[in-house]
């Protein structure tokens, strides 16, 4: 054979291109889906959320709903905001 490159590619290497490009689209197709759903980021840290306009009162309330606190404290600082000059912003 003049200016031949061998026989070819064999049954081997045709199989083993079918499957690297089975593979390569495979990969791409799942990293589209996964991106895609949102399951395959990272989660961005929230952004803080806007200052509220809650009363101190709220505040207290809140904090005592959540258990940050408890009957006792929650008692004496309503009391203590409840007194004149006591609630402010």
């Amino acid at each position: 054979m003049m200016g031949g490159y061998g026989a070819g590619m064999t049954g081997i290497g045709w199989l083993g291109m079918g499957l690297f490009w089975i593979a390569l689209i495979a990969l791409i197709v799942w990293l589209v889906v996964r991106l895609a759903s949102g399951d395959g980021r990272p989660q961005a840290p929230a952004a803080a959320p806007p200052a509220s306009r809650e009363t101190a009162l709220e505040i207290l309330d809140r904090r005592l709903a959540h258990g940050e606190i408890d009957v006792d404290t929650y008692r004496a600082s309503r009391d203590a905001l409840r007194e004149p000059g006591g609630e402010q912003r």
